[in-house]
């Protein structure tokens, strides 16, 4: 039988309102910091003109029955024709993005600031709220949960006794660590809100990858069916003018 507890109020004041207070102003912090870590690269001409030629590829895909069927053939023999296509990548220029990164030192220097200005502070966030607050059963969740949720919202405590709506310390810094996305793009813009979780997504990544996006997009121009709607349009607006005659 789960137990009820009356948390103390002094609890709210200087255990739950200070961590939270805490990791948003943190999370601000290492925003302007990382701004200040960051260097502005100079775009590489060819990576810009491969991502234009995937939009302009992909544009013609969404609106192929818009246009003439002698139209559509002709713009895509000029995207995935085999000799001079711009969607066309031979064998031997496929470049490994995993190599890319590592020879170019700049791009290589930005992954380590971004992944250091990730690591650092929530290693000490993590210390400081472990060392002080351990133990401390935080708040509680306003409706029912199932047992599935304990180990994600009473961790460090160790009674099974306890209802599972009520929250530790520790698993409160683990909800506002992974949850103040809305808040960061509320006070810092939607284009610099921080993510932790896309982050740690992007630590193992490599970037763009021409040779994969272009052979894909060449793929899909290739099997697409073409269609010409305007026909239909003249049937449509038939169909529609019979109907407000009638």
């Amino acid at each position: 039988m789960a137990e009820d507890l009356v948390l103390d109020t002094a609890i709210r004041d200087w255990v739950l309102i200070p961590l939270s207070v805490v990791m948003v102003l943190i999370g601000i912090l290492r925003y302007f910091v990382s701004k200040l870590m960051r260097s502005s690269p100079t775009p590489d001409a060819k990576m810009v003109k491969e991502g234009q030629v995937v939009i302009r590829a992909r544009n013609l895909k969404v609106g192929a029955n818009f246009i003439p069927p002698r139209s559509f053939r002709n713009r895509r023999f000029y995207f995935s024709n085999e000799e001079n296509g711009l969607l066309h990548v031979p064998k031997g220029e496929a470049q490994n993005p995993q190599a890319a990164m590592f020879s170019d030192p700049n791009m290589a220097m930005d992954m380590m600031k971004k992944n250091l200005s990730m690591i650092i502070p929530q290693t000490l966030t993590f210390a400081w709220v472990n060392f002080f607050f351990s133990g401390f059963v935080a708040a509680k969740i306003p409706f029912p949960l199932t047992q599935r949720f304990r180990s994600m919202l009473q961790n460090g405590i160790d009674l099974s006794t306890v209802d599972v709506s009520y929250v530790s310390s520790r698993s409160w810094y683990f909800l506002n660590l992974f949850g103040l996305r809305g808040l960061f793009s509320l006070i810092l813009g939607d284009e610099n809100a921080i993510d932790d979780t896309q982050r740690m997504m992007q630590m193992g990544g490599f970037g763009f990858d021409a040779s994969k996006s272009l052979g894909a997009e060449k793929d899909g121009l290739d099997i697409i069916q073409h269609e010409w709607a305007l026909p239909r349009f003249e049937q449509r607006a038939e169909s529609v003018l019979r109907k407000l005659v009638k």
